[in-house]
């Protein structure tokens, strides 16, 4: 196979996966078990590559955070992104100090997808008839910022999908987790690909191969904008549950192909 033709699957993977609550490090993962195996600085940037596509299906949005910041509630907001960040950041750090390396067992990336799944079930019947609200609240931005550290550590977890997750067993609306949460992965991700670049430059580059990196990164940020758009429009007027099932769906296909040792 091409290695310009695998990397532009794991970057339409990438694309798809990274803010649909479905993890895209799982998905990627699972993909390497067919595809040419990459590093993790590759799958690093090309997370840190679809950042682009929130910042543009976001731009009102932001664009009004910058021009306002003067304002109580632009800066009541970007007070608790900063601190979800850097609640993030800190674990981030204390992770690569500790050289965590993911797991590439697919058995126990089957079982935080599942699980996820059963919880988006479990979440979604609960919230059915009750009033959510659009303010996001200081334990709403404390949870997320922890949470996101266990989609870090639990491939197969999906750092939207935790996030959006406890914002709803808190009481936020949808459109509003969803839009927390993605604005929240603007900074961690790039974040996290700065420091893998770093990293990899302070060590002579580590081998990569920067034009098949830069290709995949294109390409998931471009399939990116396209999958946000869309997820920005549904949940206006659906719920997650269609994402439960497939995350359970998906758990329960990988957990019976490693028993049956296809993976």
């Amino acid at each position: 196979m091409p290695v310009w033709f695998a990397v532009i699957c794991l970057g339409v993977i990438e694309g798809i996966t990274e803010f649909l609550p479905v993890s895209s490090t799982g998905h990627l993962l699972i993909a390497e078990h067919w595809l040419p195996h990459q590093s993790d600085l590759f799958n690093v940037v090309i997370q840190s590559g679809t950042v682009l596509a929130v910042i543009g299906v976001f731009w009102e949005r932001l664009r009004g955070l910058a021009l306002n910041w003067r304002s109580a509630d632009a800066q009541d907001y970007l007070a608790k992104l900063a601190v979800a960040f850097v609640l993030t950041g800190m674990g981030g750090l204390a992770l690569e100090k500790g050289r965590f390396k993911l797991p590439e067992d697919p058995v126990p990336i089957a079982w935080a997808t599942l699980i996820g799944g059963v919880l988006f079930l479990l979440v979604e019947r609960w919230l059915k008839g009750k009033a959510l609200t659009d303010r996001v609240s200081w334990t709403v931005a404390v949870l997320i910022g922890v949470t996101q550290l266990l989609a870090a550590v639990f491939p197969g977890t999906s750092r939207s999908g935790i996030t959006i997750l406890g914002a709803l067993a808190l009481g936020l609306s949808r459109p509003a987790a969803v839009e927390f949460s993605f604005l929240l992965g603007v900074p961690t991700l790039l974040a996290a690909g700065g420091l893998k670049i770093f990293k990899a430059l302070h060590q002579g580059g580590s081998g990569e191969d920067w034009s098949m990196l830069l290709l995949a990164t294109v390409v998931a940020t471009a399939t990116a904008f396209v999958s946000v758009k869309w997820l920005v429009r549904f949940v206006q007027t659906h719920t997650f549950i269609v994402f439960g099932w497939y995350r359970v769906v998906m758990g329960l296909g990988i957990l019976g192909a490693a028993a049956l040792h296809w993976l």
